[in-house]
């Protein structure tokens, strides 16, 4: 650990930070508006409406982490210098989880006025201002003094980040072991800043303060203790005979402990009440291990600060989401009704199905609410959608909000695009799907591989959004098990077919038989082959008893769309094509053909590129067609090779679809880059740079979208099938949870468009 970490930081760049441009400044003209003259104009505008800063700078989603380095986490005071690995590292957890940017700031303050008066000096600068790792008490007075002077949210996270994480879980421990919050008693290990903010938070969920005792490194801290005591601790004294921590917890339900390893002995934990429940936050040692809890009380819900461990009271659950909330509505500060929100919306989030994402990014691990997951993981991205607009909404009640917002739903769906271009280009498909099945009926899609459960988790999900309805085919009994199993709870409604039980297959049989028998097929194959899913789905689809099929997930590509190609057919000259959608920043590409004809014709690639532009279309997307080559405009009439079938190509698609986009055949690089095209090329007809890449054969168009998505750092949706009669996809036997998502919700759209040619 101790090489691999110096390495990873040492890494060039060196840190983990760097600064990028938001505008481009890549000619005279751009660089005369991003500085001078042109910043002048916002300058003018900001001196007579301070309120126009956050329009014109990026204050409203910029964060200060400060901190002195006097209270690092397992390597106390450190100074600033040593500190500041930790707070960059803060301000990636920002960045990658809520999309806020960070400058990290390490200061040379050792009083609390020193303190302050450098916080005070960064207001014009920052939008909210998140203190880190910094001693106690004088960790409260700083925070005090900056919420009660400054006018931007100041948030001390080891105090209330902790807190609101270890809150979230103490609410659900205390559902699951059927504890009346109420009625519990409460021992606390520690009576630092976060121990206190904990308490405080416990007081308000409903913990009654005779109940709750809070024990120092010299005990317990009650009514009359003169003994190491300052106004902080003296708030939670209370009339108690114990003295101890080991007398305190005796017949106590909760431990909570945020101060050292080890202090929670086996017998403490034994003089517990029945399912007691213990929250150990020492770090990297917490005051028990989790094993020797477990081995002494099996009855017991065990939390800790480790990620190794299940139930990892994790900070980065809070602090990114807590301030994303505030900088959305320009809050004034962080008051206790935002960060109450943000606890129930953890807690909330936690009792729901559990995406498959998440499972992949812990190794597979499956995971439901229960005593080894009471809170939800980092990498569940419904964190952000959650405690944000809970968050957001909460400080709009509650009177510190400047900026409203209006549409929380809106406002939800803008968060997803902090976290993926592809996230945001389905959001933007379903609401469109959303808005088309207000005018005509839902799509019905046929799903055979209903027994898996990637497609039941997908489904479970998409059906949340009730954009369509899925029919599942397979064992009744085996999907209806996995649906109870895992809880996926949006199915319970969901139509199951078993082929050889439903009342069409017959008719389905004889349908095949009928269609196929002149190549062979007997009476007895069309049975055989009709009981599998994918024909069965195939059949059903092709008779119209559903719009769509979407199948792949657990079988090869060419099992998969074999059937569907044998019942349904290709819509025209037996052309049928993949495409890839690649997402780049601000910026969409279609690239086919990626999945089907090895070395195609140029009549296939123009029908090819047709159908491309159809389905761009289909996203509301100008088609801007480039049909690519490995030179530019050739004039050689013995040209071997893609340059004269590229060039055939577009000439069949200007007289096929005149008022199309097309040129070809172009390299590359001219293709994509306007200007590069423009410069070299002034009379080219793609004034904005193609977005549909038309490959000479299977080898290219495959290896291109894929070094797109690794070395562009694209995100990929596909393959999507052109050129079928119907609206049906194959999905890759290797896709995950969320591409069987893209894929249905695509299906779904595409269904759409089809019943929009038909009439």
């Amino acid at each position: 650990m101790k090489d691999e970490a110096l390495r990873y930081h040492k890494k060039k760049p060196e840190g983990k930070l760097e600064i990028q441009p938001t505008k481009k400044v890549d000619s005279e003209w751009q660089l005369s508006l991003a500085y001078s003259p042109g910043v002048a104009e916002p300058c003018k505008e900001i001196d007579k409406n301070p309120q126009k800063v956050f329009d014109y700078t990026g204050k409203g989603n910029l964060v200060a982490v400060v901190s002195n380095g006097s209270a690092v986490l397992g390597l106390g005071s450190i100074g600033p210098l040593a500190a500041k690995p930790v707070m960059e590292g803060k301000a990636v957890l920002f960045k990658k989880f809520a999309g806020i940017n960070v400058f990290d700031i390490e200061i040379k303050a050792k009083t609390v006025e020193e303190f302050v008066a450098v916080c005070k000096s960064l207001e014009p600068t920052f939008g909210g201002i998140n203190l880190e790792d910094i001693a106690a008490p004088e960790c409260f007075e700083i925070e005090k003094i900056l919420e009660e002077e400054m006018d931007i949210p100041v948030f001390h996270d080891d105090q209330h980040g902790t807190a609101i994480i270890a809150s979230s879980a103490f609410l659900n421990a205390c559902h699951l072991q059927n504890k009346k919050i109420e009625q519990v008693k409460v021992v606390f290990s520690g009576a630092g800043a976060a121990a206190i903010s904990c308490a405080k938070f416990f007081l308000c969920l409903g913990v009654k303060k005779e109940n709750l005792i809070l024990c120092d490194s010299i005990g317990a801290i009650y009514k009359g203790r003169t003994e190491r005591m300052n106004k902080y601790k003296q708030e939670f004294a209370i009339e108690t005979e114990h003295r101890t921590l080991a007398s305190a917890l005796n017949k106590a339900d909760v431990f909570v402990g945020l101060s050292a390893k080890d202090v929670l002995t086996p017998d403490m934990l034994k003089s517990m009440p029945e399912k007691p429940i213990e929250i150990a936050k020492a770090n990297p040692q917490p005051e028990i291990h989790p094993d020797l809890a477990k081995k002494t009380r099996s009855d017991v819900i065990v939390a800790t600060g480790r990620s190794d461990y299940h139930n990892q009271v994790n900070n980065v659950l809070g602090f990114p989401f807590l301030f994303r909330g505030a900088l959305d509505v320009q809050a004034r500060y962080i008051n206790q009704e935002m960060k109450l929100a943000a606890i129930k919306a953890l807690a909330d989030l936690a009792r729901k199905t559990v995406p498959h994402s998440v499972s992949k990014a812990y190794e597979g691990e499956d995971f439901q609410f229960g005593p080894d997951y009471i809170i939800p993981k980092p990498f569940d991205l419904r964190v952000l959608t959650s405690v944000a607009p809970a968050v957001a909404k909460a400080a709009m009640d509650s009177g510190v909000a400047r900026k409203p917002i209006k549409d929380f739903k809106a406002y939800a769906q803008e968060l997803e695009t902090f976290q993926s271009e592809s996230r945001a280009f389905v959001r933007g498909v379903i609401n469109r799907v959303a808005v088309y099945n207000s005018k005509s009926k839902k799509p019905v899609i046929f799903l055979p591989e209903g027994e898996s459960k990637k497609v039941l988790s997908a489904l479970n999900t998409i059906c949340q959004e009730k954009i369509l309805e899925p029919v599942l085919i397979g064992s009744s009994d085996k999907i209806q098990k996995a649906i109870s199993k895992f809880n996926f709870t949006h199915l319970k409604k969901a139509q199951i077919v078993s082929p050889q039980q439903a009342p069409s297959f017959k008719n389905f049989v004889h349908e095949f038989y009928n269609m196929k028998k002149d190549k062979g097929l007997s009476l007895k194959q069309a049975e055989e082959l009709m009981s599998q899913n994918n024909y069965f789905g195939s059949m059903a689809v092709y008779k119209g008893l559903g719009d769509g099929l979407l199948t792949g997930a657990t079988d090869s590509f060419v099992n998969s769309v074999l059937p569907s190609l044998r019942i349904v057919g290709s819509a025209q000259r037996g052309v049928v094509a993949g495409v890839n959608i690649v997402l780049l920043k601000h910026r969409v590409l279609f690239f086919a053909d990626t999945a089907f004809n090895i070395d195609p014709t140029a009549e296939q690639l123009a029908h090819i590129a047709i159908y491309t532009s159809q389905m761009a279309q289909y996203f509301h997307i100008e088609p801007r067609i480039a049909l690519l080559s490995f030179l530019n405009f050739t004039d050689k009439k013995d040209q071997l090779g893609s340059p004269l079938k590229m060039k055939k190509a577009v000439e069949l698609i200007r007289q096929w679809k005149p008022n199309l986009q097309v040129e070809g055949e172009l390299q590359a690089d001219i293709a994509v880059n306007k200007d590069l095209a423009q410069e070299l090329f002034p009379k080219e007809t793609l004034k904005k740079g193609a977005n549909i890449l038309i490959f000479p054969n299977l080898d290219s168009g495959n290896m291109a979208y894929k070094l797109a998505q690794q070395l562009g750092h694209g995100e990929v949706i596909g393959p999507l099938l052109v050129g079928i009669k119907e609206p049906i996809n194959i999905v890759q036997r290797t896709c995950t949870v969320e591409d069987i998502i893209n894929s249905l919700v695509l299906t779904a759209l595409k269904v759409h468009a089809y019943r929009q040619a038909k009439t």
